[in-house]
């Protein structure tokens, strides 16, 4: 991981003391996202809420390769994972047929939440920088739950 990905761009506030470090062996997960043209505006450029798309398509891929599919998620261990906040900065726009990565790097897992950076890159240029935190909820209930020791297991060993 270069320097610049390291560095925080604000300052942010404390969190909450519900979450512990874990930094797994499996750093920084990348997903190749194409632009469309129903991705993007008149102007030809990607529409500011289109970029949640492509984090949510690199989460549920990054999910995928760690042996974690959604519909095993809820049938098996009876669980999903739901935003419960998400924080972007739009740094530069991405245009109609760019090819972009997006990554997916895990900062904090606690009992039922993971909090995670995405980035959107062009060519290693940041476009998009996003803060999100998944909380981990009961199908049925859709209260929040521990996270299965299987699914953590499998998220801090990925490599």
């Amino acid at each position: 991981m270069n320097d610049e990905m390291k560095k925080p761009r604000t300052k942010q506030p404390a969190r909450s003391r519900r979450f512990i470090i874990h930094r797994s062996s499996f750093s920084i997960f990348r997903w190749p996202v194409r632009v469309y043209y129903e991705d993007t505006d008149h102007s030809g450029v990607v529409y500011y809420a289109n970029y949640l798309r492509f984090l949510e398509r690199a989460r549920t891929e990054w999910l995928r390769a760690a042996g974690l599919e959604q519909s095993a998620l809820a049938a098996v261990h009876g669980v999903v994972f739901v935003v419960r906040a998400v924080s972007l900065e739009y740094d530069k726009p991405a245009r109609i047929d760019d090819r972009l990565e997006v990554t997916v790097e895990t900062l904090e897992t606690g009992a039922s939440r993971i909090r995670l950076a995405q980035r959107v890159l062009l060519g290693g240029d940041v476009l998009v920088s996003a803060q999100v935190e998944l909380a981990c909820v009961n199908t049925a209930t859709f209260r929040p739950v521990r996270i299965p020791e299987p699914v953590i297991a499998k998220i801090g060993t990925r490599t």
